[in-house]
Parts: C-alpha cells; structure tokens; sequence
C-alpha cells in the first residue's frame, strides 16, 4: 500500500521530493486511514530507488541556506510496478481496506473499460466467497446455531454483502461517466502545489530537516 501511494504520488508530481509526498498523501487523508506515516514513506521512497523503481535526483541547497534535497521521479519498471499494485488493489476483495482505498484513490490513473473491468472482478471475487460460505453457513438462520463463533461468520457476511452493494454502487458511477479517467481529458488534481499550504498537514517535523531526507 504505501509502494502504490509512494508511487502515484510521485507520478503526479512528475519529479517530487519527500517532504511533498509526505504532504500529498496527508492531503489525501493516507495518515488517518493507513500507516502511511513520515517514517515509512521516505523509507519507502529510499528503498524503490535502491530497487530501480524511482531514480533518484540530487538538486541545489535552498536559498534559505538549508542542505540539497532528493527529489524521485517514476522509472519505466515503476511504472510497471505501480500499475500493478493499482490493479491488484483494485481486483482483490480480501485485502486490508487502506489497500483498496489507495487502489480507489489512484484509479483514474488507469482508462475507464480497464477499471470497469478490475472492480467487475472484484464483484465476482466478493460473491464467489460469499457463495462458498454460505454452503455451510446460512445467514437468514442467525450467528446463534454456530454459537458465539458464528458471529465471526456473521460479520464477514455482513461485510461481502456491503462491500458487494458499495462496488455495485461504483461500478454503476463510472459507467454512467463519473470522474475522468486516462485518455479522457485533464484530470482531476489531486497533488498540492510547490508551496501550497496543505490544510491537513500534522506539523509534527520540521520541514527543513525533511526536505534533506
């Protein structure tokens, strides 16, 4: 999850150092909703660029007399391999929420017929499993003739038929032409601005000893 955000981040940039991704990703809400912290993403960002995954770029001191800074741009095997986790993220109906979420976030990255088909996948995924279950489990019958264990069994349920309705839900959306995806237009901007002030900022570093990392 934090590979895939890292990576869409610093796509949308262009070439983007670590005090922005962390800032994108705060604007985005990734703080509250995954482990998407200071810590993991500029050891994410150091490690992709140690694997090839982002080339790395050294840039000149700021004029304020502080130390250069890294910028990272995207290579073309991360690029492979952000479209992979995004597709993955996508499809996958058993991963953690913030996988999905971040999939959800970056999904106008790929064209509309290629999402439309990952999140029909995930339909199928969700109700596939959910048919499986209930050959031993039948949940108009209640949690109670499992014991207290069947309400393990309950809330998984519970939980496919949810997240069946919502992908539905989205997949009905995008069909009737919400948001606008590759090949389609200028997309939406989800990235702050060089010295935009970010609203959901936390504050907790300082920016100068960040922007060095």
């Amino acid at each position: 999850m934090i590979r895939l955000l890292v990576l869409g981040a610093v796509r949308q940039h262009g070439r983007a150092h670590g005090y922005q991704v962390r800032n994108d990703l705060e604007y985005w809400g990734a703080h509250e909703w995954s482990n998407a912290k200071p810590g993991s993403i500029y050891h994410a960002l150091k490690q992709m660029a140690k694997q090839g995954l982002l080339v790395a770029h050294e840039t000149a001191p700021s004029t304020a007399g502080g130390p250069p800074r890294t910028e990272y741009e995207v290579t073309e095997q991360g690029t492979e391999e952000y479209f992979r986790l995004l597709r993955e993220a996508l499809t996958s109906y058993d991963q953690k929420p913030d996988v999905l979420s971040a999939g959800l976030g970056l999904m106008v990255d790929l064209e509309r017929a290629e999402a439309l088909v990952l999140l029909e996948r995930r339909l199928a995924s969700i109700e596939e499993w959910r048919r499986a279950v209930t050959e031993y489990y039948i949940p108009e019958d209640g949690p109670g003739r499992l014991g207290h264990i069947g309400e393990i069994m309950d809330f998984w349920v519970h939980s496919a038929d949810s997240g069946a309705a919502w992908t539905r839900d989205l997949i009905a959306r995008i069909r009737g032409g919400a948001y606008t995806f590759a090949g389609e237009g200028e997309p939406f901007v989800g990235v702050l601005a060089e010295g935009e002030e970010n609203p959901f900022a936390t504050g907790e570093t300082d920016r100068r000893r960040e922007d060095s990392e």
